[in-house]
């Protein structure tokens, strides 16, 4: 379920809220799925809860999760989302990074166009579900 490399550069709270975020976009976890207490997951991933609690924050700060008393964290849905324009911009200018980069390395333009009609390909197929 979880990818944590102790070994890389990327925190370990960094990589709990990408492992997260993966698995929200991928449709795995669904809007109002409660997910893991902080010392469950905690205790499977043999991480300090305090790592996960900063990785929950990060989770609801950015629209990705909410909580409620006494009953725990759970997935928001995409309309729950708070103002996400500015994230959008963020994400657009590293999409344009690299695929600057892919056109500098030479990757063939027909390529690029395939990545990209398959990722909206594979988008559509979910909300059709």
């Amino acid at each position: 379920m979880f990818r944590i490399d102790l070994k890389s550069r990327k925190a370990i709270y960094e990589q709990v809220v990408d492992n997260f975020k993966e698995m929200i976009i991928s449709g795995i976890l669904k809007p109002d799925e409660k997910v893991p207490s902080v010392r469950e997951l905690a205790k499977e991933l043999t991480i300090n809860p305090n790592t996960i609690q900063k990785a929950y924050r990060e989770l609801e700060s950015r629209g990705y999760f909410y909580s409620v008393s006494g009953l725990g964290n759970f997935v928001a849905a995409p309309s729950d989302k708070q103002d996400n324009s500015a994230r959008i911009n963020e994400l657009k200018d590293t999409l344009k990074t690299a695929l600057n980069e892919l056109m500098y390395l030479e990757c063939p333009k027909e390529e690029i166009m395939e990545i990209l009609k398959d990722t909206a390909l594979m988008r559509e197929g979910e909300t059709e579900r």
